[in-house]
């Protein structure tokens, strides 16, 4: 789906930054409410953060002019309008959980006048996708929170066709990722914050190897392969321009409900202080560490 939302939670109890595992329904009600919203106003934001990963999932993609594509968690649809165009004499099905987010996207598709594209409400983990129907499936940074990985990707590669592609990006773990650990650190307030575990639904669901390998083998696919993505999460163009963006995402209104007004500006300074700290001529910057998860149907 997208890169950021879900990441973090804190705990009011113990003011300890914690994961937050949340079933589909949960995970429906933020991505068609509040989360969704956000999403949805900001998706040039958001798309411009990950400007660099999205032409890395293109590149591997190699999404022919006459082929099927399916995007999971396709978000306001910039990767679906691309695979769309990509595959012109073709067609492209963007599926998502969030109706503000698809409003964007189907917007946007219209806008631009593309007619070989759709958009599906639906959890892709579990919609009965017609057999044998997509060339490629794609995902920019949503497959990660299927809630049953297992059951997920036995579904899509029921959808796909034989020799069909698979074409993924999610996170590494917590701590290849220093545009995460610096917003955590930043916003930590003197506690020692538990490390999210890897493997478990949500954005670190797809960061161990032996997982995903042994996921995707037994859904089918074969010619399993993670590369490392190593790009920069592009937030803003200056400091100011990148506060004002960063300061109201998911993941930072989290671990400020934990906290007291003064605290609260405490942090806020200690964020706007370690975007400063990662500008340069080409805006805020920080490093992000990916998978770019590729196989293929026999």
């Amino acid at each position: 789906m997208t890169p950021i939302a879900g990441i973090v939670d804190r705990d009011t109890s113990s003011t300890l930054l914690v994961l937050t595992a949340v079933p589909n329904e949960n995970m429906t009600a933020a991505w068609d409410g509040d989360e969704g919203a956000h999403w949805a106003a900001n998706a040039d934001r958001y798309d411009e953060s990950v400007r660099s990963h999205h032409a890395r999932l293109f590149d591997a993609a190699a999404i022919g002019a006459e082929e099927a594509v399916l995007d999971l968690g396709c978000g306001t649809g910039r990767t679906t309008r691309d695979a769309a165009r990509a595959a012109h004499a073709g067609r492209a099905l963007g599926v998502d959980l969030s109706g503000p987010m698809l409003a964007v996207a189907r917007e946007r598709a219209r806008a631009e006048g593309l007619t070989n594209v759709d958009f599906l409400q639906a959890d892709a983990q579990v919609h009965a996708f017609d057999a044998g129907t997509f060339d490629v499936v794609i995902s920019r940074f949503g497959a990660m929170f299927f809630d049953d990985q297992a059951a997920a990707f036995a579904n899509l590669a029921r959808a796909q066709s034989r020799g069909g592609r698979l074409v993924l990006l999610a996170w590494q773990e917590l701590a290849a990722n220093e545009w995460l650990c610096a917003i955590r650190a930043a916003l930590a307030m003197g506690h020692e914050l538990p490390t999210p575990p890897v493997g478990a639904p949500g954005p670190f669901g797809l960061a161990d190897v032996a997982h995903v390998d042994q996921v995707l083998s037994t859904a089918g696919y074969t010619d399993i392969e993670l590369t490392p993505v190593t790009e920069p999460m592009r937030l803003g163009g200056d400091s100011a321009d990148a506060y004002a963006f960063v300061s109201t995402i998911g993941p930072v209104k989290g671990l400020l409900e934990g906290l007291g007004p003064e605290e609260q500006r405490e942090a806020l300074g200690a964020l706007r202080a370690t975007l400063d700290a990662h500008r340069s001529g080409e805006g805020v910057a920080i490093g992000s560490a990916a998978w770019l998860i590729t196989a293929r149907l026999p």
